[in-house]
């Protein structure tokens, strides 16, 4: 028997992705435009448009029967806007409202990324099964999100969990974010190759700065490089030890590229989260590394539609 499916995009600064998507995650219709990210907020919207176009274009269309976004942001679930920080022709731009009426009226649900990778790594990924979890991203930025009680918790706008902007060193650098000492501020790729450069770290013949070349530097003994990835680890340690006193979570994924350093950052981070992770209730957190790639964002956004859906109807006595 043909179930029902759903819509779902993926919006970040460098790409807007949309996908159909089954009820067992499966995507059976992509679509992808560039994000013009520096354009004015009509032709970013332009893009989201061609990516739904190419969607209901399909056969399959007909049986779309919502629609999920996780959004860079911040977002506002309430309020069905969005202002991406690195698209600065949307502020307060309403995205739910705009994509309903080009998909005729559809059921949108709106999330912030962090919080659509989180329901991708719980619904098929490393936190399946976890009642209680809190999943992150650590690339350009860090940002996360929160499973509790067995189910996706976005926060009443749709941000909950975002562990990049928890501040782990009170006199810390300034972050972008207007706070000090934020987890992003030590532990994003770009800060991990600023810091490792700062401290007279230097590149090989090819001039590569990046987070990824100053992890091979790590993994060959290069002793900054390896102090720069040990203070992001820190700092991660930090934040999850913080989040999971806060709210019990028993596990923390993390994805994106800096976690593609592998060991240069999940071995000093285990260290370093036994030293603030000591209360008996959370000495037992396990930590591990995000499975659902790159399309994390639209199953995510997939799964946040479905269980929009899934919502159960208020009935009058």
């Amino acid at each position: 028997m043909q179930t029902d499916l759903v819509a779902a995009l993926d919006i970040g600064g460098t790409k807007i992705a949309g996908a159909l998507v089954d009820g067992h995650g499966r995507i059976l219709v992509r679509a992808q435009r560039p994000t013009p990210a520096q354009e004015d907020g009509a032709t970013v919207m332009r893009a989201v448009e061609e990516v739904l176009g190419e969607l209901t274009a399909t056969p399959l269309w007909s049986r779309a029967t919502a629609v999920g976004i996780g959004s860079a942001g911040p977002v506002d679930a309430s309020a069905g806007t969005v202002s991406p920080v690195n698209v600065p022709g949307w502020r307060g731009f309403p995205l739910v409202e705009r994509v309903r009426a080009v998909t005729g009226g559809l059921p949108v649900e709106l999330i912030g990324d962090g919080v659509a990778i989180t329901a991708a790594e719980h619904w098929q990924g490393a936190a399946r099964g976890r009642d209680n979890a809190l999943c992150m991203v650590v690339s350009t930025g860090v940002g996360g999100g929160l499973v509790l009680g067995g189910k996706l918790h976005p926060g009443p706008t749709g941000n909950a969990g975002h562990i990049g902007h928890i501040s782990v060193e009170l006199d810390g650098d300034p972050c972008p974010c207007g706070a000090r000492g934020c987890v992003e501020r030590i532990a994003s790729g770009p800060n991990i190759a600023r810091r490792a450069l700062e401290n007279g770290w230097r590149p090989g013949p090819d001039g590569d700065t990046s987070a990824a070349a100053v992890a091979a530097a790590a993994r060959a003994g290069d002793p900054i490089a390896r102090a720069s990835f040990e203070r992001a680890a820190q700092a991660l340690a930090a934040g999850i030890a913080a989040t999971a006193v806060l709210v019990e979570i028993d596990i923390a994924v993390i994805g994106g590229g800096v976690a593609g350093a592998g060991d240069v950052l999940f071995a000093p981070l285990r260290t370093a989260l036994k030293n603030y992770a000591t209360l008996s209730f959370v000495q037992h957190l396990t930590v591990a590394p995000a499975v659902m790639g790159a399309d994390a964002g639209l199953v995510g956004a997939a799964a946040a539609a479905l269980a929009g859906r899934r919502e159960p109807a208020v009935t009058q006595p």
